[in-house]
C-alpha cells in the first residue's frame, strides 16, 4: 500500500468516535493555545503602562532666582500627571514607602525638597544639579523597573531641558548685554588710540629734550668737575693765607705787646732820634764825595800808623825794654791799628770796587732821609698807628679765616654738587633711555590699540545680539541639542509582533510533538507487511504534516483576525510555516522512531536548547558561549530569523537561506527514520524486553 493511502488510513482512526475526534479537536487547536495564548499576553504591554499604580511624591519648596520664583517640582509633576503614563498617584514620601513595601504601588519618583533650589543655582556662584529620586522594588516586579528606567529617563531629560532653556536665556541676555558693552569698549579703545598717539609724540618729543638735557648735564658735570678743582686749590691757598696771617697777627700781636708800653712814653725821643738819622743821612749822602776821595789817604795813613806801632812794639818789647804791662797795652794797640788798616783796605777797595753801589747807597740814604722825617713827624702818633695796625692785622686774620671757611665749605659744596651733577647726568642719561623706550613702547601700544579698537569693533560685530524671538529658538536647540533621529526600517507594530517569530515555531513544534504522542511514528500496518522503510517513513510522516498544516491554518488565522498580527508576506509566512511543520514533524518522528519512549523526552530536550540558542527574545550574542556555539545547528534559529522578515519585512535571503536549512533538516530526518524502519523490521531481545516503556 502506498504512503499516503496509509497516512490516509492512519487519520481515519480519529473519526471512530467521539474521543478520538475530540483528540484531534484538541491536537489542532493544542498549537493555537500555545502561540495565541503567549502572543495576546504579551502582545502590547507598554501600550498598558497606565494601568501600572506608582506613586509620586512631591516634596520641593520652590526657589527663587533672578527675582523668578521657580517651582520645578510642580511643573514635573503637572507633566506627569498630563502624560499617563502610569497610573501615577500624588501622596507623602511616606505613603509611598508604605505602599513600596506592601506591594500597592511597583515604583515611586520623588521631586526632593531642595529641587528647584538645585535648578536655580545654575545662575549662581555654585551650581549644582538636581536630582529626581526613583525607588523600584525587584521583588514587586522585575520588568516593571526595567520599563520604569526608560521612562523616568526621559522624564529626566525633559526636566534638564527645561531647566538648560532658562539657563541658556540667561546666557543669551548675557550675549546681549556682552555686545552692548564690547561696542562701548571700542568706542573707548577709539579714544584710547587717540590719546596714545598724543602720548606717543609727546614721549618722542620728550625724548629728544632729554638727549639735549643729556647734553647740558653733561657739559654742566665736567663744569663743576672743574670748579671742584678750583675750588681745592682755593681751599689750600686762602689756608694758606689764613695760616700766614695767623702767624703775622701773632707776631704783631707779640710785638705790640712788647713795643707798645715802650711807644707810649718815647714819642718824643723816637722823633728826636728820626730827626738825627735823617740829619745823618743827610749828612752821610753829603759826604760820601768826600769819603771816596779821603779813603785811599786815610787807609795809607792807618798803614802808616800800624807799621808805626809794630816797629816800636818789636823795639821795646821783644828786647825788653818795657814792662810787661806796657808791652801788653802796646800789643793792643799794635792790633788795633792793624784792624783799622785792614779796615782802611776794605773800605777803600769798597769803594774802589762799588762805585755803583755808592750811588744807589745815596739814592737810599736820601730815602732813608725822607722816611725817617716821615717818622720824626708820626713819632707823636706812634701809640695810635700801632694799635690801628694791630687792630687792621687782627681783622685781616679773621676775614683769612672766613675766607678759608668759605673756601672749604665752597669746595665741599662744589664736590657734592659735582657728585650730584654726576648722577644728574648718569640719571638724565638713564631718563633719556627710558624716554627711548618709552617712544618705542608708545609707538608699539599706539599700534596695539589700533589693532585692539579694531579687533573690539570686529568682536562686538560678531557677538551675537539677540531678540526674545531668537533667544527662545536658540535656547531651544541648545537645551537639547542632539535628537535621536530614530528610524525604523522595518519597524514591528507592538511588543506581540516582535515576539511572533519566536513563539510561533515554539507552538507548531509543541504541536508536532503532541501529534506523534497520539500517532505512532512508523505506521504499524506498513511495519507488519514488510512495506520498504522509505515508505514507512512518510507513512508516519505525512499524517503529522496534514494536522501540522492544519495546525498552522488555525493558529495564523487566529493571530492575524483575533489578535491583530499583520505580516509584510502574509502568504510566504504561511507557505515557511508549512515547511517549518514539514521539518519539525520529521524531527520528531525520527526521535521517536529510532529512540522510542525515551525519545519524546528527547523532544523536549531539544526543544528546550533550541528555544535557548535561537535569539528569539535577546540577541544570541548575549548569551552563554555553548548557545552561541550551538545556535548555528539548530533548525528553530534559521526559522526565527526568517520569520522576522516575513512578518516585519525585508530582504529574503535568510527565508531562502531557511528554506534550505529545514528542507536539508526534513530529508536527512527522514532518511534516519526510513534507517531506523529498517531496524524496526528485524526483532530482537530488546525489543521484546525494552528496557523503558512510557
Amino acid at each position: 500500500m502506498r504512503s499516503p493511502k496509509l497516512a490516509a488510513l492512519e487519520l481515519r482512526r480519529f473519526g471512530r468516535g467521539k474521543l478520538p475526534r475530540a483528540a484531534l479537536v484538541a491536537l489542532l487547536l493544542l498549537p493555537l493555545l500555545y502561540g495565541a495564548l503567549y502572543l495576546w499576553s504579551f502582545w502590547d504591554p507598554y501600550g498598558r503602562l497606565d494601568r501600572i499604580p506608582v506613586a509620586l511624591v512631591n516634596d520641593d519648596r520652590g526657589a527663587t532666582a533672578d527675582g523668578k520664583r521657580i517651582t520645578a517640582g510642580d511643573d514635573i509633576t503637572e507633566g506627569l500627571l498630563d502624560s499617563e503614563v502610569f497610573d501615577w498617584h500624588e501622596v507623602s514620601a511616606e505613603q509611598a514607602r508604605a505602599g513600596m513595601e506592601d506591594g500597592t504601588y511597583y515604583l515611586s519618583l520623588t521631586m526632593p525638597a531642595d529641587l528647584s533650589r538645585r535648578i536655580a543655582s545654575n545662575a549662581g556662584d555654585s551650581p549644582r544639579t538636581g536630582a529626581l529620586q526613583v525607588r523600584t522594588d525587584d521583588a514587586n516586579n522585575y520588568i516593571v523597573g526595567q520599563i520604569s528606567r526608560t521612562v523616568f529617563s526621559e522624564v529626566r531629560t525633559a526636566a534638564s531641558t527645561k531647566a538648560s532653556r532658562s539657563f541658556l536665556d540667561k546666557i543669551f541676555v548675557s550675549f546681549s548685554d556682552i555686545h552692548g558693552a564690547t561696542a562701548r569698549a571700542a568706542d573707548g579703545a577709539d579714544d584710547l588710540e587717540g590719546g596714545i598717539g598724543k602720548a606717543e609724540k609727546g614721549s618722542k618729543d620728550l625724548a629728544d629734550g632729554l638727549k639735549d638735557a643729556r647734553k647740558g648735564s653733561g657739559s654742566l658735570a665736567t663744569g663743576l668737575e672743574k670748579l671742584d678743582k678750583g675750588a681745592g686749590t682755593l681751599q689750600t691757598g686762602t689756608q694758606q693765607v689764613a695760616d700766614g696771617t695767623r702767624t703775622l697777627a701773632d707776631k704783631v700781636n707779640g710785638v705790640a705787646a712788647r713795643v707798645g708800653p715802650f711807644l707810649e712814653g718815647e714819642e718824643k725821643a723816637i722823633g728826636d732820634t728820626a730827626r738825627l738819622v735823617a740829619d745823618s743821612a743827610g749828612v752821610v749822602r753829603d759826604n760820601l764825595d768826600t769819603l771816596v776821595k779821603a779813603a785811599p789817604t786815610a787807609a795809607k795813613g792807618a798803614h802808616t800808623a800800624s807799621d808805626a806801632l809794630a816797629a816800636v812794639y818789636t823795639a821795646r818789647c821783644e828786647t825788653p825794654v818795657l814792662p810787661d804791662p806796657a808791652c801788653a797795652d802796646l800789643k793792643k794797640a799794635g792790633d788795633t791799628a792793624a784792624d783799622v788798616a785792614a779796615v782802611a783796605d776794605d773800605l777803600d777797595t769798597l769803594i774802589a770796587d762799588q762805585d755803583g753801589d755808592l750811588r744807589t747807597m745815596r739814592t737810599r740814604l736820601g730815602t732813608l732821609q725822607q722816611q725817617a722825617l716821615a717818622l720824626a713827624d708820626r713819632a707823636p702818633h706812634l701809640s695810635e698807628d700801632l694799635d690801628d695796625a694791630v687792630t687792621r692785622i687782627n681783622a685781616l686774620d679773621a676775614g683769612a679765616r672766613k675766607v678759608a671757611a668759605g673756601a672749604k665749605e665752597l669746595h665741599t659744596g662744589l664736590g657734592t654738587a659735582r657728585a650730584g651733577a654726576t648722577d644728574l647726568n648718569e640719571g638724565v642719561g638713564r631718563l633719556e633711555t627710558g624716554a627711548e623706550d618709552l617712544s618705542g613702547g608708545m609707538y608699539k601700544l599706539s599700534d596695539g590699540s589700533g589693532k585692539l579698537a579694531a579687533g573690539l569693533h570686529d568682536g562686538a560685530e560678531r557677538i551675537p545680539d539677540y531678540d526674545e524671538r531668537e533667544r527662545d529658538a536658540r535656547t531651544g536647540v541648545m537645551a537639547d541639542p542632539v535628537r535621536l533621529a530614530s528610524q525604523d526600517l522595518h519597524k514591528a507594530a507592538n511588543y506581540g509582533t516582535g515576539f511572533a517569530p519566536y513563539f510561533i515555531p515554539l507552538s507548531l513544534w509543541v504541536g508536532a510533538m503532541v501529534a506523534y504522542m497520539l500517532i505512532p511514528p512508523m505506521n504499524r500496518r506498513a511495519l507488519a507487511t514488510g512495506a520498504p522503510a522509505w515508505r514507512i517513513a512518510l507513512a508516519g510522516w505525512l499524517p503529522v504534516v496534514a494536522i501540522g498544516v492544519l495546525q498552522t491554518t488555525a493558529l495564523m488565522a487566529v493571530l492575524h483576525w483575533a489578535i491583530g498580527l499583520e505580516m509584510a508576506r502574509a502568504a510566504g509566512t504561511v507557505g515557511f510555516l508549512f515547511l517549518v511543520t514539514a521539518c519539525f514533524a520529521a524531527l520528531v518522528q525520527w526521535l521517536g522512531a529510532r529512540f522510542g519512549p525515551a525519545g519524546r523526552i528527547l523532544v523536549l530536550a531539544l526543544l528546550m536548547l533550541q528555544l535557548t540558542s535561537a535569539g528569539g527574545t535577546y540577541p544570541v550574542q548575549t548569551s552563554p558561549g555553548f548557545f552561541n556555539a550551538v545556535h548555528p545547528y539548530l533548525p528553530m534559529s534559521y526559522v526565527v530569523e526568517a520569520l522576522r522578515r516575513l512578518i516585519t519585512g525585508g530582504g529574503l535571503e535568510p527565508v531562502w537561506h531557511a528554506c534550505v536549512v529545514l528542507v536539508a533538516f526534513t530529508a536527512g530526518a527522514l532518511a534516519l527514520t526510513a534507517l531506523a524502519a529498517r531496524r524496526r523490521q528485524v526483532w530482537t531481545l530488546d525489543r521484546l524486553h525494552p528496557e523503558l516503556s512510557l
